[in-house]
């Protein structure tokens, strides 16, 4: 993908121009922290030789010069932002596979981050963006970047104390699987409950009948438990091929991975801290891996399709 950056003419003069714009952002904030620190320095000089009142007005100049040049880049750098993601990403996507189409301000409805029944808490505060859809042959696949918490509260002498606390941050995977499942198949950590506790399983996510699914596979059972309300159709869907296949998925993931089967569809929730996608700021734009994260983990999302082998239709749509 380096080569192809650096032999694609399109893309560099897109890449010079908003390195323009990068270089003046970037100075800008750096000329407003200088005045901020310069302010304090001015204000603690003041009043440690005795001049408080005065080092306070003398102070104010920088720190308001400061802010206003703070604001004003500010617009150009949520602008700048903006190109990076529908100029360099999208047409980068693009030598990946020519179907994906990259959408930064849409991302995974909170209505199907509920649906998709792989978490028990229902958020308080629901963040998406960058959603990049497309195919792979038969089967059609989108993701998004999501970060969803809920919030406690605390009565303290000062009032009330209100806590945000991350239910899930990194990306949720879709994917068509081709069969109207009866009946929602859900694989989590087997660590989930037990890290959780008994208070959140019966917060959002209300099992009713659904059982702890047996499977031949030990080391799939060692690493995750298993939920459906269909013994036998969890069974038709985690085949000892199809468990060897999230066993190794998973074996290519930093933290353990949660997987439902619901709606005809294959939800995958992928635990990250990196923000993807986003421009720098304080580095430049012209160097040779530039796009390297980017790339690589939507190269990962693309080949989940052929990993779970989800071109192969064993089931036909009802």
């Amino acid at each position: 993908m380096d080569s192809e950056i650096n032999s694609n003419a399109a893309l560099q003069e897109v890449l010079n121009t908003l390195e323009v714009d990068r270089k003046k952002i970037a100075e800008t904030y750096k000329t407003s922290y200088i005045l901020f620190g310069f302010a304090a320095l001015i204000i603690a000089a003041g009043i440690f030789i005795g001049f408080g009142a005065f080092a306070v007005i003398a102070g104010l100049v920088p720190i308001i010069i400061g802010i206003v040049m703070y604001f004003k880049i500010n617009d150009e750098a949520i602008k700048y932002k903006v190109a990076y993601k529908t100029k360099v990403i999208a047409s980068a996507l693009k030598n990946i596979n020519g179907s994906l189409v990259f959408t930064p301000q849409s991302g995974l409805p909170e209505y199907e981050f509920r649906s998709s029944e792989l978490f028990t808490m229902r958020p308080d505060r629901y963040k998406t963006q960058d959603l990049i859809s497309g195919t792979v042959d038969k089967t059609s696949f989108w993701f998004a970047e999501v970060h969803a918490e809920y919030k406690t509260e605390t009565q303290t002498k000062n009032g009330t104390k209100t806590t945000w606390h991350t239910i899930f941050k990194g990306i949720i995977f879709v994917a068509d699987f081709n069969k109207n499942f009866e009946v929602s198949t859900v694989v989590r950590p087997k660590s989930f409950g037990a890290s959780l506790g008994a208070w959140f399983s019966k917060s959002v996510f209300s099992f009713g009948n659904t059982e702890v699914v047996q499977l031949e596979n030990i080391d799939f059972d060692n690493k995750f438990v298993t939920y459906s309300r269909n013994q036998i159709e969890a069974r038709y869907i985690l085949t000892p091929a199809m468990m060897e296949r999230i066993l190794d998925l998973n074996k290519k993931c930093d933290e353990t991975i949660s997987i439902s089967f619901i709606h005809s569809k294959i939800y995958i929730a992928f635990p990250l801290s990196h923000n993807y996608f986003e421009a720098p700021i304080h580095s430049s734009l012209l160097v040779p891996d530039l796009l390297s994260d980017d790339i690589s983990i939507v190269q990962f999302m693309q080949n989940i399709v052929q990993e779970l082998d989800l071109n192969t239709r064993i089931w036909g749509k009802e």
